[in-house]
């Protein structure tokens, strides 16, 4: 059996010598910490008085690397997120950061419980739920039990994360050669999307929109509140919409371009570019009404115009609209009586209510809203939908129910008279 030997040092200190002997000769290990000490003693002893597998002496348990070329996850990750194309570079900034504050927290495991860091090729699917796991749970601060050193994550910040995650690992599967067998992150156990409160998303009923709207006293950010409720356009692709974007023989709207966060460090903090996703590239049918109201504001305008504007002519910001219209009127309508506090992107979410309450099917709000897939739309909004359970039940109702006496038999020609 191996033994401990602890062994003091000159200034004080003491180290402690795990020995046994191993084919007749003498091994040893040295811990600072005579737990540390205890724990790999009863180890070998385990392993007959041999090293353990995988143990590495002055370094611990070090698993060989599965692939020659093996490198840290974060620099893989980096890599990855420097390489992607079709992407603009503030949205490459974000993954940077997401690499930086949340990948780069992902450990590795082994299967003798030793903790190193993550690689492309010894990262596991429970290193991954681990992460997740510490995510969602958060880490409190051990000096102030009541703060935190980082704060839970929301579900959907765990699923944007997990998904830059998949994207890196499965750049590694892909690869010529392949760094690794197969993507860790697969069957990842996240936590739902609907999980805890939509105190997000905010539905005003008309004549809650209607009582802050009667609040808003500049024409032209009644014009844009309007039309944002109106068409269920994002903030960024209402205020970009340019002259030439409106037809107005066909009564339509053309959404080609949205404002995007510039990159850091940019001159401007905003630029214009393409839409949120390639299904957000849309022709949106208009009312009468608003039609009425873009008509009057594109007359003897140029093409490149904006069809929203301040009364300076320039296009307007959020911020500016935020905290001089918006909340203004919202905090005057809550003083008359308005029980809800919505937000500007708030009348995007209103106007996916009123189309659901007026039946309208969700396929067609999702190619109206520009959602990439009708999963989100269904996520997003799915829970609205109960105005239709009555007439669920009424049809079922109908089609199970027994056929009425002598009606079971229906002619498909005339009835041919006696007389004839």
């Amino acid at each position: 059996m191996a033994s401990i030997v602890p062994r003091p040092k000159k200034g004080g200190e003491i180290t402690y010598q795990v020995k046994w002997r191993q084919d007749g000769a003498w091994q040893s290990e040295n811990f600072a910490d005579e737990n540390q000490a205890a724990e790999f003693k009863r180890i070998v002893d385990a392993h007959g008085n041999k090293w353990p597998p995988g143990w590495v002496r002055g370094r611990g348990f070090v698993e060989d690397p599965a692939h020659p070329d093996d490198v840290p996850l974060v620099q893989w990750a980096t890599r990855y997120a420097d390489r992607l194309t079709g992407i603009d570079e503030r949205t490459r900034d974000d993954y940077h950061r997401d690499i930086r504050l949340h990948l780069a927290r992902l450990q590795h495991t082994t299967v003798h419980g030793a903790v190193t860091p993550a690689t492309v090729c010894n990262l596991t699917a429970d290193d991954v739920q681990d992460w997740v796991r510490l995510q969602e749970n958060g880490v409190r601060d051990p000096d102030e039990p009541e703060e935190w050193v980082t704060r839970p994550a929301s579900p959907k910040s765990l699923h944007n994360r997990h998904g830059l995650l998949f994207c890196v690992m499965q750049a590694a599967v892909e690869h010529t050669p392949p760094l690794r067998p197969g993507n860790p992150c697969k069957g990842t156990k996240l936590p739902r999307l609907d999980d805890g409160t939509d105190e997000e998303m905010t539905f005003l009923e008309r004549d809650e929109y209607t009582r802050v709207a009667n609040e808003i006293t500049d024409p032209g950010a009644r014009d844009l509140a309007d039309f944002l409720v109106g068409t269920g356009l994002r903030w960024g692709e209402a205020t970009a919409l340019q002259v030439r974007d409106i037809n107005l023989a066909a009564g339509t709207v053309s959404v080609v371009r949205a404002w995007k966060r510039a990159k850091k460090g940019s001159e401007k903090s905003f630029l214009v570019g393409p839409p949120k996703t390639r299904r957000a590239r849309r022709v949106l049918k208009l009312t009468a009404t608003q039609l009425d109201t873009v008509r009057r504001l594109v007359a003897g305008q140029g093409p490149e115009a904006w069809v929203f504007r301040t009364r300076t002519g320039r296009h307007w910001r959020h911020s500016n609209f935020y905290h001089r219209k918006w909340q203004p009127a919202v905090e005057r309508a809550i003083e008359k009586g308005l029980t809800k506090k919505p937000r500007i992107h708030d009348l995007r979410h209103t106007h996916v209510s009123w189309l659901i309450a007026a039946r309208i099917p969700l396929p067609a709000i999702q190619r109206r809203l520009g959602h990439e897939s009708i999963t989100t739309t269904v996520d997003r909004y799915g829970h609205l939908v109960l105005g239709l359970d009555d007439d669920i039940a009424a049809a079922v109702e109908d089609a199970m129910a027994p056929p009425a006496p002598g009606g079971n038999v229906v002619p498909l020609l005339p009835a041919v008279s006696q007389e004839a």
